[in-house]
């Protein structure tokens, strides 16, 4: 029987509070990069206190959106949880805001690892990508002042499918088991999500 943990706006803005300090100390990132759906609000929230905790006031948010369990048009019911899906991605222009900044991917939970390790391995394809139009004597100075760092809220203590570079910056708000997590955008009725939270249940 599989157990869920309910959890509440307020939960989850204790959670990244609790995390911006060693963040910004550490990473203090240039661009936070949303995974949506779950990223979305996670990196806003994020924004916000990285903005009081550091001289970066102009942080902004990018989005990206991929998904491995959702449906998806064109995918088939055996796909989910097998194969990351791309539905939205950084336009050419944003991808040159990638070279020579840090950027923080944000995201919801870490259940598989297989969302992340695909979100970190494409964007660095991206730069790849983007350096070549620099020239050849600047590339490498290039790469190495562009860091990539991931940020999940929940961290499911489980074994992974796939792996992040150990050189790749992690930081997660709480480890937990392995339950179904229940944000509080994915419902219908907020007092009664807020009800439950706090305390698994089957």
């Amino acid at each position: 029987m599989v157990q869920h943990l309910w959890v509440t706006y307020n939960d989850i803005h204790n959670l990244i509070r609790k995390s911006t300090p060693e963040i910004a100390r550490s990473f203090n990132p240039d661009l936070l990069i949303a995974i949506g759906g779950g990223g979305f609000f996670p990196a806003r929230v994020m924004r916000t206190l990285l903005r009081e905790e550091t001289t970066n006031k102009t942080l902004q948010i990018q989005a990206i959106g991929l998904s491995l369990y959702e449906p998806v048009t064109g995918t088939t019911v055996e796909k989910l949880g097998e194969e990351v899906i791309r539905t939205q991605w950084l336009g050419p222009e944003t991808q040159k805001f990638l070279v020579g900044r840090r950027n923080l991917i944000v995201d919801e939970v870490d259940d598989t690892r297989k969302t992340l390790h695909y979100a970190v391995s494409e964007l660095q394809k991206d730069v790849e990508k983007e350096l070549l139009s620099y020239p050849e004597d600047q590339r490498a100075a290039l790469r190495e002042a562009t860091k990539f760092g991931v940020f999940v809220v929940h961290n499911k203590k489980k074994p992974k499918l796939a792996e992040i570079d150990s050189s790749i910056p992690y930081f997660s708000g709480a480890e937990v088991d392995d339950v179904w997590l229940e944000y509080p955008w994915e419902a219908t009725n907020i007092e009664e999500h807020d009800a439950r939270a706090g305390r698994p249940a089957n």
